[in-house]
């Protein structure tokens, strides 16, 4: 005859009562789920106007690290190119292309640092929209005027190592590529998305 100890926790089948007699809910291991309580969380609280624009801008400030960096390099690289003893030997087409590919330069370090400048004047003024919009629309342009930039850069450089028009032909081929990665590509992803979501 088996003795049981009446101090012993009772025992609990897989899909018997508990030790307090309820039975066992399925919703209660969810409570404690991570990933439920996440879910549910992001459902009772989605993400609010500010939450937007404060995400928004912080996306555009890593975003304009990026390119800043590019364009520092590439200008700073481009002014001293004037210094160079080899720059005295440029023909006239060549002096033209590399003054147009400074201006270019500048024009986008410009447009690309604009935004820290704007926000400093902006800051505390409660203008996060109009910020971001006009920081949005700041750093397309810069990227814009950086693949400009860059074409002249190389057809500058290749018409000093290339002969005939193998530079022009090459040149042409980076600046669609570019166009392809910089602004076909997510054009095409963001119309792909829009299609998705009326289906």
């Amino acid at each position: 005859m088996a003795v049981t100890d009446p101090t012993a926790p009772a025992r609990q089948d897989a899909s018997g009562p508990t030790a307090t007699g309820g039975a066992a809910r399925p919703e209660d291991s969810r409570a404690t789920d991570p990933a439920h309580r996440g879910a549910g969380a992001q459902a009772e609280d989605p993400e609010g106007p500010r939450e937007r624009m404060n995400r928004r801008w912080n996306e555009l400030l890593q975003e304009t690290r990026v390119a800043q960096t590019g364009v520092q390099i590439l200008f700073g690289f481009l002014l001293s190119v004037a210094f160079t003893a080899g720059f005295r030997e440029l023909g006239t087409i060549d002096r033209t292309i590399y003054v147009t590919t400074v201006v270019l330069g500048a024009a986008a370090t410009g447009s690309l640092i604009a935004p820290v400048s704007i926000h400093r004047f902006l800051a505390g003024q409660s203008m996060k929209d109009e910020l971001v919009e006009t920081a949005h629309k700041l750093m397309m342009f810069g990227m814009v005027l950086l693949a400009l930039t860059i074409g002249s850069t190389l057809l500058l450089i290749l018409r000093v190592v290339l002969p005939g028009i193998v530079a022009e032909v090459l040149v042409a081929g980076v600046m669609l590529y570019f166009g392809v990665c910089w602004y076909a590509l997510p054009l095409w992803l963001r119309r792909r998305a829009s299609r998705d979501e009326k289906a």
